[in-house]
């Protein structure tokens, strides 16, 4: 039989530097892979398990390769609602840039909403975007980050 160990993939292109650093400094210290996806290039510390790929631009393009490559076990983070859902169905756990860790019931939440927010924009309401990542929201996501390697006893 065939043992993986688990990887964090990092849908990079929206990742916010901050949690990029927390998840370098976790690969670093930990040993998991760590591998960010972006249809840009993206500079990562010289380090053997944390690595970057660079996919062609295109809708989707980069969270396609991610749940082609993504497995049972591993971490995805993501603010992706659609490629939470995807990677999820394949038994990989997934968490936001701000710390949420999405389960079965929020992640159907969170597709609900953003299919309603979507029709209200296609009918010209102005939501804007999230708010900027705040000291609390890096606190919780490394919490977040924390837990997942303790699980794996990383």
């Amino acid at each position: 039989m065939l043992v993986t160990h688990p990887c964090i993939w990092v849908d990079a292109d929206a990742c916010p530097k901050v949690v990029r650093e927390i998840l370098f400094r976790a690969a670093q210290r930990t040993g998991i892979r760590l591998t960010l996806v972006a249809n840009q290039s993206i500079v990562v510390p010289a380090n053997p398990n944390i690595t970057a790929i660079q996919v062609p631009s295109g809708f989707d393009i980069a969270d396609n390769e991610i749940v082609r490559r993504a497995g049972a076990g591993d971490l995805v983070i993501t603010g992706d609602i659609p490629l939470a859902a995807e990677v999820m169905e394949k038994g990989a756990q997934a968490l936001n840039p701000r710390g949420e860790l999405y389960t079965e019931n929020t992640i159907r939440q969170r597709l609900n909403m953003r299919d309603f927010m979507d029709t209200l924009r296609a009918s010209g309401v102005q939501s804007g975007g999230p708010p900027p990542l705040g000291q609390r929201e890096r606190q919780q996501f490394a919490n977040a980050l924390d837990r997942y390697l303790a699980q794996r006893d990383l």
